[in-house]
Parts: C-alpha cells; structure tokens; sequence
C-alpha cells in the first residue's frame, strides 16, 4: 500500500512539472500556426454537443462546413447577429482557409450594411450608423484573416476595395496600400495599376504620387492606353510637374 501512494504521488508530482513545458509547447505550436486554438465555450454552444465532439475527433473542417452553411441559412433570413457569430466559428475552426475569411467579411462589410442602410423602417442616423459599423466589421474580419494568411492576394483584394469604395471617407491610402500587397502576393496585374490609381486621387502625397506614376508609366508602355489610366496619368504627370516634352501622349 506504501509503494503504491508513493507512485501515486511521484506520477502526480511528474504531471505537475510537465505541465508548464506542455503550455509552452502549446503556445509555440499556436503561434507558428500548427496547432488550433481549443473552441471557446459560445462556439460550444453553437455547434452543439455533437459538434464540439466531432472537432475533438479531428473533424474540424466537417464541422466548419455545417457552420458555414448554417450561416447561409442566417444570411437567408438577414439575422446578422447569428450570420456573423457562425462565420466567426467557421473562420475559427478552419483559420488557414481565405475563402471562410471573405465570406464573413463580405456578409458583414455589403450584405448587412447595405440591409441596414436601405431599412427605411429606421432613422437615417441610426442606418447610416448600422452601415458605418457593419463595414467597420467587415473591415476587422479581413484583418484578422490577414493575421493567419498575411500573403493571401484575396484578402488584400478585399481589404482594398473596402477601403476603397465603402469606408466613408474612403481611404485611399490603405486601399493602394492593400491593393500593391495583393499583387505582390500573386494577385492579378489590375490590382497594381489599381494602388495607382488610389494613390493617384491622395492630397499632398509626393512619394505615393512618384510610385503610382511609376506604375502608369510602366503599363503605358506595355501598350496600356484605356481612358481611365490616361486621365490619372496626366492628373499625377499635373502634381509631379512633369515638364510638357516628358509626358505622355
């Protein structure tokens, strides 16, 4: 009987010096994105007993397809609270995978903005407020993502157009900023010529100006001549002063 509470307490007194390496050793697997954050307890509840078991039997991504679809069905009735709360939980199980990261930001950031914006049963204010913190979210969302797939071209794509067509005022900094990230990260070439024209339209921005004329230039003799690229040309060629024998034609 001695022997055995001496094992007791020797194997009890192991775990508790494993315990603080084996948190580490978490932590850094998290961190390097190898291993998934355990589910918090409102995902537990949202995914049911049954799912909470399944993403402890490795099924993780087949629960995140059911959250994912459940989401569809809460876009479908405009329950923007429970869309956004599934997307969460999607993105959570499934981190790695862009394409969760922009739905959710999409739903928050055009769907429910938008449902709010054009919801005549309530005060412009309190729309234009919904709108303003609906796209703010969308905003968040891909940001987020962007922490776990920092070189996804389709979430700076995304970022960018948010930047640049819903933000109110739109900021045409961050969008060329995100738009060049996209492109760099094997993105398609428009995305470049678009962080041009983006910082085209900047106030008192000389560096951003050289490097979107930079940019016109190079496609301009790639044989690039569409209208729009021509009038953010001679519009920076104008705020370079770019002497008249120099510029485009």
């Amino acid at each position: 009987m001695k022997r055995k509470l001496q094992a007791l307490v020797v194997f009890i007194l192991l775990g508790i010096c494993k315990l603080p390496l084996e948190q580490r050793t978490a932590t850094s697997l998290r961190s390097h994105e190898m291993l998934y954050a355990p589910l918090d307890y409102s995902a537990r509840d949202a995914v049911g007993q049954m799912g909470f078991a399944a993403t402890l039997g490795g099924l993780r991504s087949l629960v995140a397809s059911i959250t994912y679809l459940m989401g569809y069905t809460a876009f479908e009735e405009t329950n923007w609270s429970r869309v956004d709360m599934l997307f969460g939980i999607t993105t959570m199980l499934q981190p790695r995978f862009d394409v969760y990261w922009d739905d959710a930001a999409g739903h928050m950031a055009y769907d429910a903005a938008s449902n709010y914006l054009y919801d005549e049963s309530r005060p412009t204010l309190y729309r234009k407020q919904l709108y303003r913190e609906n796209v703010q979210r969308g905003i968040d969302i891909l940001n987020e993502g962007l922490r776990h797939l920092p070189k996804s071209d389709r979430l700076h794509t995304s970022l960018g157009h948010l930047y640049a067509r819903r933000v109110e005022p739109r900021n045409h900094e961050l969008a060329g900023e995100h738009y060049l990230l996209a492109y760099q990260n094997g993105g398609l070439p428009v995305m470049e010529r678009l962080a041009a024209y983006e910082w085209a339209q900047l106030n008192n921005a000389p560096e951003r100006w050289k490097q979107a004329y930079t940019i016109l230039k190079r496609s301009y003799g790639m044989g690039l001549r569409a209208p729009g690229t021509m009038n953010f040309m001679h519009s920076l060629e104008n705020k370079l002063n770019i002497p008249p024998a120099l510029r485009m034609r």
